[in-house]
Order: structure tokens, then C-alpha cells, then sequence
């Protein structure tokens, strides 16, 4: 995952764009999305980008609550 500021740590970073979601869990796009539509994966869309917040995929993936 690349980020424009280098002095940020991974654990850091708040948010994901789908397709950095994708690359670190694994999960498909189209799951990521019908995640966010069920309300299993919190999300949230800033202009035209959507945003999937770290804590949320983190406690899915990790099978908490998001």
C-alpha cells in the first residue's frame, strides 16, 4: 500500500480505498461492496471515492463486530 505522506505508519492510516481493501484482505471487490451495502463492513464515501475504514475491516476479518 503506497501513501503520499512515508512518515505514516501502516497502523496508522484510518482508511482504505477498495482496492487497497482488497489487496490486504483478500477479499473481492464485489464482496467488499455487498459488505458495505449489508452493513457488515463500514464505509465511507468522501466525493466521488469510497472509503473503507480499517477498524471495521479489521474487526471483520478478525470476527468481531464492525
Amino acid at each position: 500500500m503506497q501513501t503520499k505522506f512515508l512518515n505514516i505508519r501502516p497502523e496508522e492510516i484510518l482508511a482504505l480505498r477498495v482496492n487497497e481493501a482488497v489487496a490486504v484482505s483478500g477479499l473481492s471487490r464485489s464482496t467488499l461492496y455487498e459488505l458495505v451495502k449489508t452493513g457488515k463492513l463500514r464505509a465511507v464515501k468522501i466525493g466521488g471515492r469510497r472509503l473503507i475504514l480499517r477498524e471495521s475491516l479489521k474487526a471483520l476479518l478478525l470476527g468481531g463486530s464492525s
